[in-house]
């Protein structure tokens, strides 16, 4: 999502509170419950869960590997529901011809550098930049090659765009910025 007007451009940036992220958070919470309650099932000679009794899965060797998988995917699963629920990654990016400044946002993960702030001035963009790997797994990226501090990106690594929209956006970003495009 964009709003843009003829010397603003600003631009919303999605985090990590995607439909698959909380697929994946949901089957891992569960998948790694269901190693947990097998292995603990084991250990007490109890049936937690009916479709696995306990009497075939003995707690030396399989009861504790089974636990020892289902507490790490827990843990892994934690960590999704975390990042989901600071939507890391969001923020946005603001272009501003007016003032002659840049400001690209993101929340990061809690602490002391939780907000990331890049501010600089429009006349250090040398160009837009679109990176395209062809391959099994096919990547295009947007970056904003700024003089003096490299290239950020301005789209998600993640975000699988077609060919023609990546161009769509550079040509778009270019335009807006006057800067030229370079192609890697």
């Amino acid at each position: 999502m964009s709003w843009r007007s003829e010397r603003i451009w600003i631009e919303l940036i999605g985090g990590s509170r995607k439909i698959s992220n909380f697929a994946w958070a949901l089957i891992l919470f569960l998948g790694s419950l269901g190693f947990v309650l097998v292995g603990t099932s084991s250990y007490f000679g109890r049936n937690f869960i009916s479709l696995f009794p306990y009497q075939q899965i003995n707690f030396f060797p399989q009861g504790i590997v089974m636990s020892f998988y289902g507490i790490a995917g827990l843990f892994i699963s934690s960590y999704l529901w975390c990042t989901i629920l600071w939507n890391v990654g969001s923020g946005y990016d603001r272009f501003d011809i007016k003032e002659g400044v840049v400001c690209i946002f993101r929340w990061g993960f809690p602490g002391k550098n939780r907000r990331i702030f890049l501010r600089f001035l429009m006349k250090d963009i040398q160009s837009i930049r679109i990176e395209n790997k062809e391959g099994l797994f096919a990547r295009r990226v947007l970056y904003m090659e700024i003089r003096g501090q490299g290239a950020i990106p301005l789209t998600r690594t993640d975000e699988n765009l077609t060919p023609r929209e990546i161009e769509q956006k550079a040509a778009e970003s270019a335009y807006f910025l006057r800067v030229p495009i370079e192609v890697f």
